[in-house]
């Protein structure tokens, strides 16, 4: 799908602009439509969800070997948990703005969609496109709940880590990370949740995507 370069040219331009309508416009122009669009962020939505996934995975095993730390810099340990944590953070906002931007192009889609069926004249063509409108908006709406629920479980992930990071950031030593071991099992089954919703999410994306490439 993005494989032409007068796309990521005028991709480049018009996102600098940061005017949509017209990055849309412009897209058409060159062949690309918003349903290209669509089905291009929902994959990059379900790849940030991945990508999310295993940096979370990934913080947990730095807060784990923290929590668990015998012997050696104590420090080290607490800096590599806090890189994860930070990295865990950014792929948040990744995972949201990736869904942002479905949700922006599904509203142009589904605006444009309802408009053009009002200038088709024949009846038994328009109740198709109607029919169809209605099939793609349901299963959009599903899977934006999908995401939308994988999302909200990363903020009480983050605040939880975010919590243990400034403890400890004062209170470097063996008795302060004994302190959090409760909160840290709490942590693991909140991100233990959160990969269950993120895999439901991408499962959802699938089935989405394979549906608007079917039609």
């Amino acid at each position: 799908m993005k494989q032409y370069l007068a796309i990521a040219i005028v991709a480049t331009s018009l996102l600098l602009t940061g005017c949509q309508s017209a990055y849309y416009g412009a897209m058409e122009k060159v062949g690309y439509h918003k349903r290209d669009i669509m089905v291009d962020r929902v994959e990059d939505a379900r790849e940030s969800q991945e990508e999310a996934q295993k940096q979370f995975s990934s913080a947990l095993e730095e807060m784990q070997a923290l929590i668990n730390h015998d012997g050696g810099d104590l420090e080290t340990a607490y800096n590599k948990a806090k890189d994860e944590y930070e990295s865990s953070q950014d792929a948040a906002d990744d995972v949201s703005n990736r869904i942002e931007k479905v949700e922006d192009v599904a509203d142009a889609l589904f605006d444009e969609w309802q408009t053009e069926i009002g200038e088709i004249s024949k009846a038994s063509l328009r109740r198709s496109s109607e029919s169809k409108l209605r099939e793609t908006q349901r299963s959009y709406e599903q899977l934006i709940r999908t995401m939308k629920r994988a999302e909200s479980k990363m903020a009480p992930v983050l605040t939880a880590m975010k919590d243990n990071m400034l403890y400890l950031k004062h209170n470097l030593n063996a008795q302060a990370i004994g302190a959090i071991k409760g909160e840290f099992s709490s942590l693991k089954t909140d991100i233990s949740g959160l990969i269950k919703e993120m895999n439901k999410s991408i499962e959802a994306s699938n089935k989405f995507i394979a549906a608007m490439e079917g039609h």
